[in-house]
């Protein structure tokens, strides 16, 4: 089985709203802990960012309409 390598895009920012990571889409806890957590909870974590990161994507488009 692969490693999980880390999502990081190299654009941290912290959405103000959402306290995600714009670039990758976690947590501060999960950015920070990341090397600490095994395959099984990075995988976990992986599988969440897509929706994470669309909401976002979502969020800045409503915003900016109103």
């Amino acid at each position: 089985m692969r490693v999980v390598v880390s999502p990081c895009t190299r654009f941290c920012t912290i959405d103000p709203a959402t306290r995600l990571c714009a670039g990758c889409g976690r947590t501060l806890d999960e950015i920070g802990n990341w090397m600490r957590y095994d395959d099984a909870k990075r995988r976990l974590i992986m599988a969440k960012l897509p929706d994470r990161l669309a909401a976002m994507e979502r969020g800045r488009h409503e915003e900016a309409r109103s």
